[in-house]
Parts: structure tokens; sequence; C-alpha cells
């Protein structure tokens, strides 16, 4: 069963892959939508609280996200994929959320909206960016492809909005 939580940050994702593939949406339609999906208004604040986070932030998540994953390009990650990294980039540089629970909860919805390589592929580069004490949050060199703590190949970037919103539409 799906924390409180959970399900804001899904809908957070669900936004993000929506404005990802229709920039031009208008905020007000958005935000109607998250009031909808969750009905409590904590939540909904929640949820659009990561939703514009990412936004505000993107262009230092992505190229965060890019560093650590040296071969493959933000543009070549399947949408799922790319959003959920920067929702999961987002929490780990700009709130409290204990890093683990991050990345327990980008798992589980790269495992529900993409594919069998995306829970992998988000652990790795999610797992690079945590913040460490006393160093930076992202490393000097990225992973090469041959190193063995490297992410594996992204999954592909088809995918459909049935298998990225499968049967949680309302």
């Amino acid at each position: 069963m799906a924390t409180r939580r959970t399900r804001a940050r899904e809908t957070a994702l669900q936004m993000l892959y929506q404005h990802d593939l229709n920039p031009g949406l208008a905020e007000e339609v958005i935000r109607e939508q998250v009031l909808e999906r969750l009905e409590d208004e904590a939540l909904a604040r929640f949820a659009w609280s990561l939703y514009r986070g990412v936004l505000d932030q993107r262009t230092q998540l992505d190229a965060a996200i890019e560093k650590v994953a040296a071969n493959w390009s933000l543009r070549r990650m399947a949408p799922t994929d790319r959003n959920v990294l920067r929702l999961g980039a987002f929490e780990l540089r700009h709130t409290d959320t204990p890093p683990r629970v991050i990345i327990d909860e980008a798992i589980e919805m790269a495992r529900k909206y993409g594919s069998a390589q995306s829970p992998p592929f988000v652990n790795g580069i999610l797992d690079r960016l945590i913040p460490r004490k006393g160093g930076p949050a992202v490393p000097a060199t990225p992973l090469g492809a041959d190193h063995p703590d490297a992410p594996a190949e992204p999954p592909p970037a088809d995918v459909s909005d049935d298998e990225l919103f499968g049967d949680t539409r309302a």
C-alpha cells in the first residue's frame, strides 16, 4: 500500500512527465490536476512543491544528473526515468528527507512506471548524487560505462502514456 507521500511523489512525477512532453500547458491546469488526484490539500501542496521545485532547479538538476551519467544524456533517457531522476535529485539537494527514503521511493516509481532496466539505472545515478559530508554531492569524475558501479544502460525512450500511467489514471 502506497503511503500518502508516495502518492504525492507519483503525482508530481506525472505532472513533470506531462510538462516534459507538453511544456506549454498552463500552470493552472497542472495545479487543478494535482488537486483532483490527491484531494488532500496538504498532500497537494507537497506534490506542488516538488513539481515547482524541480522546474525551478531543472538546469542545475539536469547538469548534476548528466555529470554522473557521463555516457547518457538526458534527451536519450526515457521521459519517465529522466523525471524520476530530476525528482529524486531535487529531494536529495533541497529537502531534509533521508537519502535512502528518497532513493527507495525513486526506485519504486521507476519499477512501477519504467522498464525493467529503470530501477537499477535510477538507483545508480541517484546514489552518486547523495550529498557526502565533507565532499561534493557530485563526484569529480563520473562513472564510465566500464566501471562496475556504473548504472546500467538507460531504458529506451519510447515509453507510451499507457505504460507510464498504467492503471493509475483516475
